[in-house]
């Protein structure tokens, strides 16, 4: 069985969009994950704030490396953030993803999403639906 680095690396190593975010993973674990990225200029809307779609692609990756750990493939079945608070540009975001229910066939996970000065910014729930199918690589 691969392990939750191996598995993470290699999921990054095949996603392309992560990569045009810039996420760079700072922990991982069994149903965990800690990532980080930096807001850039095509990043922002006509606001000129980041789109919202950024923290939302953001926390979604995260859940899926968190949700992936165990060795079996998972997809996103439902999720849903609140914005809390506005992303600038040069604003460096982290997540977290924690697991909050793993049953059979689904996971729940929350990701808290915060800025360089720990200000919470954003608030993702995910549920994943848990396959059968282990990772190959």
């Amino acid at each position: 069985m691969k392990t939750p680095q191996e598995i993470v690396s290699h999921m990054l190593n095949q996603d392309a969009y992560s990569n045009w975010l810039g996420i760079e993973i700072l922990e991982i674990r069994i149903g965990y994950c800690k990532g980080q990225l930096t807001i850039r200029n095509e990043m922002l809307n006509g606001f000129q704030i980041a789109h919202g779609g950024i923290a939302y692609s953001f926390a979604d990756s995260i859940l899926a490396f968190a949700s992936n750990t165990y060795g079996v493939h998972c997809v996103s079945i439902e999720t849903s953030i609140s914005h809390v608070l506005k992303v600038n540009v040069d604003d460096t975001l982290t997540a977290e993803c924690k697991e909050e229910y793993r049953g059979s066939k689904t996971a729940i996970y929350e990701v808290r999403i915060v800025n360089q000065i720990k200000d919470l910014v954003g608030l993702f729930k995910g549920t994943v639906f848990i396959t059968q199918k282990e990772w190959e690589f």
